[in-house]
C-alpha cells in the first residue's frame, strides 16, 4: 500500500504555493508515495484579500482537520506574520482538537516549509515556534537538517530556507522563489518522502 505524503499549506501571494508545488514533485519522485496537496481555509474576507491584490487561490482542495489522520506522513507550509506561523494556519491547527484527544497524529511524521518577507523576518523562528503544533499532537518533527548539501552553505545570493526546512523570501512580493529555492523544496519533499515510507515499513 502506497504511503500518503500530505501537502497542506496556505498561501497568500502564491510564494508558498510555489514551493508545495517544488516539494510535490520532490516526495511524488520517491517509489511507492503517493502525494497530495490541499490548502487550508481562508480566514480574510474577499472584500479584504481584493485590497490587498491578493491573487486567486490554487487549485488545491480545502482539506479539514480530520483528513490529516488519513496521511502517512504531512508537509505544512505558511508564510510567517511577525515571526510566528500566519493567523490562517494557526486557526487551522486550532480546529484539530478532536484529532488532538484521540492522539489521531501521534506518531506521523511532520515536516515545515514557509515564506518570509525579509531575511531576518522569521526564516527560524517560523518553523521554530510552530514546532508547538506538532509537539502537542506527539507528531514526528522531520527538519531536513543539511542534507541538502552545498545548497545550505550559499553565500553569494540571497536564499530562504535553514536546517528546519524549506523557504523563500518574498520581499516586496514581487520576487519568487529562486531556482536554488526551489531545488531545496524538491529536495525537502524527496528527503520527507522517504523517511515517510521507512516509518510506514514500505
Amino acid at each position: 500500500m502506497a504511503t500518503k505524503v500530505y501537502i497542506v499549506y496556505y498561501s497568500t501571494y502564491g510564494h508558498v504555493l510555489r514551493l508545495a508545488e517544488e516539494i510535490q514533485k520532490g516526495a511524488a519522485s520517491v517509489e511507492g508515495v503517493e502525494v497530495k496537496l490541499w490548502q487550508v481555509p481562508e480566514t480574510l474576507p474577499s472584500e479584504v484579500l481584493e485590497k490587498m491584490q491578493a491573487p486567486p487561490k490554487g487549485e488545491a482542495p480545502i482539506i479539514t482537520p480530520s483528513e490529516l489522520a488519513e496521511a502517512d506522513g504531512l508537509l505544512f507550509g505558511f508564510p510567517t506574520r511577525f515571526g510566528m506561523m500566519c493567523a490562517q494556519f494557526k486557526a487551522f491547527m486550532d480546529a484539530t482538537g478532536s484529532l488532538w484527544r484521540t492522539q489521531s497524529l501521534a506518531g506521523k511524521p511532520a515536516g515545515i516549509f514557509y515564506s518570509t518577507a525579509s531575511q531576518g523576518g522569521g526564516q527560524e523562528t517560523t518553523p521554530l515556534t510552530a514546532i508547538t503544533q506538532l509537539v502537542h499532537h506527539g507528531m514526528l518533527f522531520v527538519p531536513i537538517g543539511y542534507s541538502f548539501g552545498a545548497g545550505m552553505f550559499e553565500m553569494e545570493n540571497i536564499k530562504g530556507g535553514s536546517p528546519y526546512g524549506a523557504g523563500t523570501l518574498a520581499g516586496d512580493g514581487s520576487r519568487q522563489p529562486s531556482e536554488l529555492e526551489l531545488q531545496q523544496a524538491f529536495h525537502q519533499g524527496k528527503y520527507f518522502a522517504g523517511i515517510a515510507k521507512k516509518l510506514k515499513g514500505n
